[in-house]
């Protein structure tokens, strides 16, 4: 007997692990720079320079960056920066990884902490969680029905999320900012920071849009008398269409965008001054994009001629439950240390989200985590005027998901749309912060699915040991096809008998079941 099916692609996870890398190490500063007096703010990130995949395992090269703004030990007291590069490499153990597989890394730094040995000498200890996971789209049949028309079939109608687009991508974001008519040129870069916020995805036909802003800090050193120190704020808004094959306007994204690289440079403007700064930034997308069919699932067969056994497969399906992008807002209120002198002004903050834990419960999914949080600042020190403090805000919120259970999946993305930082006297600073919590929530169905159908002559000594003729009490969950293949008997048969004009059954309702086997 011939199934009759329909082709579905699956995005399923072979294979993930995790693991930390710890560094502890010593870096001198380099010849070119001055002596190290005072630390004012530290920031790393990691950069993958290559993944090499082979049987069951995955090898990570590249390095810890971590940069360094400093105040000189010397007598003018001048404001440093500088960069150190810690290398890295690290196996990963991922069972049932083969080669030419596909590896997605994540990483984050758990913790940072840079000691000053001596003015020439630092210590650097940091602690970096990956990561990894392999995925493959995979072909799958889901049968719908079967050819030979005689044959009753008991069909469900579900919905399916089929995988359509499984890739990574990058997009570059190039742009200038202008320096305002009341700075000066600028005579040295020292320390920036570049973020992505307020992140939206949009499918549409054969390509994506990818809609956000850069936030960018930049401190710098001016090209006057006494080389003031500079800085500026400016939000960049982008919106690039990425080619997308496959890809339409009802599909669902599941797009996760991080900064693999930035760079900013110093460019002269058309007078020839140096009063532009160039942005180059490539973003990196991890794209997961979904399909959802409604199909007709054939969930079994019968007919009263002949002994029909399906032989079946257990598989999970997933079916969309919601989509909900979730505003979490987030304010607090954090001290300057009183030996640090009265807080004048607040030049920058940034920060980033890190989920602590998620669980589901009877309304949603419930989100802990904190906000890292960095404030630059200046106080009333002539000498010594920049200081630095880190903080970390904590947050929970519920995203609501009606109808979640512990059967469901769920793709969380938490990124900052905004982050402000106001003096609320000279030494407290008010921190309000809104995050974005995207949730995707799949519905899970684990059911047997049909492979074959083995068919066999009826048991026709169990036959004529059954009576011809029994009355039979519907029970809670019965259906007429149920009965019917129960009894070996049709549903025809069944609504004539008992004058079903509508077909409908009731619990504790009572049949009249006729033996009807064709030879």
């Amino acid at each position: 007997m011939e199934l009759i099916t329909k082709k579905m692609h699956m995005l399923e996870r072979k294979c993930q692990a995790v693991s930390q890398v710890t560094f502890d190490e010593d870096m001198n500063v380099p010849d070119v720079k001055p002596d190290m007096g005072r630390m004012i703010q530290k920031k790393g990130s990691v950069q993958i320079e290559d993944i090499q995949i082979s049987e069951g395992k995955a090898y990570i090269a590249g390095a810890l960056q971590v940069y360094i703004l400093y105040v000189s030990d010397s007598e003018e007291r001048n404001i440093e920066s500088l960069m150190g590069t810690l290398p890295l490499g690290e196996n990963l153990n991922l069972e049932g990884l083969e080669n030419g597989d596909k590896v997605q890394l994540k990483w984050e730094i758990e913790d940072l902490t840079v000691h000053i040995i001596n003015s020439r000498k630092l210590n650097i200890k940091a602690l970096v969680t990956f990561r990894a996971y392999g995925e493959e789209i995979a072909e799958t049949e889901l049968p719908i029905g079967v050819e030979d028309g005689d044959i009753s079939q008991k069909k469900e109608e579900i919905s399916v999320m089929g995988a359509a687009v499984h890739k990574k991508d990058t997009m570059r974001v190039k742009e200038d900012i202008s320096l305002a008519s009341n700075k000066p040129d600028i005579y040295q870069l020292l320390w920036n920071t570049v973020e992505i916020r307020g992140v939206d995805i949009r499918t549409e036909q054969d390509k994506i849009g990818v809609k956000g802003e850069l936030f960018v800090f930049v401190l710098y050193r001016g090209n006057d008398d006494n080389n003031s120190l500079q800085w500026l704020e400016h939000s960049l808004p982008f919106y690039q269409e990425l080619e997308c094959p496959g890809c339409s306007t009802d599909m669902i994204p599941n797009v996760e965008v991080s900064m693999a690289q930035s760079d900013l440079k110093v460019k002269q403007d058309e007078d020839g001054e140096e009063r532009r700064i160039g942005i180059d930034a490539v973003l990196e997308l991890e794209m997961n994009i979904y399909e959802e069919e409604e199909l007709s699932l054939l969930l079994d067969v019968y007919t009263p001629a002949r002994d029909c056994q399906a032989v079946r497969e257990e598989k999970r399906l997933e079916s969309l439950l919601v989509k909900n992008f979730s505003k979490c807002k987030v304010s607090d209120r954090v001290k300057a240390e009183n030996s640090q002198g009265k807080i004048l002004q607040i030049c920058h903050s940034d920060g980033n989200v890190k989920i602590d834990d998620t669980s589901i419960t009877e309304r949603g999914i419930l989100v802990e985590g904190i906000v890292q949080v960095r404030i630059l600042y200046i106080v009333s020190d002539d000498e010594m005027p920049f200081y630095s403090m880190e903080t970390m805000i904590p947050f929970t919120h519920l995203i609501e998901a009606p109808g979640i259970s512990q059967d469901c999946t769920y793709h969380l993305r938490a990124d900052l749309e905004q982050l402000s930082t106001t003096m609320i006297d000279s030494d407290e600073i008010e921190v309000k912060i809104i995050i974005n919590l995207n949730a995707l929530v799949l519905k899970g169905i684990k059911t047997g699915i049909i492979r074959g159908i083995e068919e066999r002559e009826l048991d026709r000594e169990k036959l004529s040991s059954m009576p011809g003729i029994v009355g039979y009490q519907v029970q809670p969950g019965d259906t007429l096809w149920d009965i019917a293949k129960k009894f070996y008997t049709t549903i025809d048969t069944i609504t004539q008998l008992n004058h079903l004009e509508d077909r409908e059954i009731r619990p504790r309702d009572t049949l009249i079941l006729m033996k009807k086997v064709e030879g």
